[in-house]
């Protein structure tokens, strides 16, 4: 016997989306990963993959068909001449399906 298991999708708030997605990334090779339908994102360190799928489609009304994430972790600097560390940061690189595309310029609905 056996059954298939559907992956439950999570509820999220817009509220809730907002805090998991940061702000998007804009750099020379996140431009260059457009041209591949890859976008890439600052999210919450402890946002999951299914949760940052969710809240892109949802937030750009867009289909995601993969996410990868990393995080980076925070450099040892000097504030003022006393060592410091930089907080980590988690990235998400989201593939969107063929045809889809997000546009940084205009406002979100």
């Amino acid at each position: 016997m056996s059954e298939t298991v559907k992956k439950r999708r999570p509820v999220l708030s817009r509220e809730a989306m907002y805090n998991i997605i940061r702000r998007p990334i804009i750099t020379e090779k996140a431009t260059m990963l457009t041209e591949q339908n890859q976008f890439v994102f600052q999210v919450a360190i402890d946002a999951t993959k299914p949760e940052i799928k969710t809240a892109v489609e949802a937030l750009f009304n867009v289909k995601v068909e993969g996410v990868n994430t990393l995080v980076q972790k925070g450099k040892t600097k000097r504030f003022k001449g006393r060592p410091g560390v930089r907080s980590d940061v988690k990235k998400a690189f989201v593939l969107l399906a063929a045809g889809q595309s997000i546009d940084f310029t205009t406002g979100l609905s």
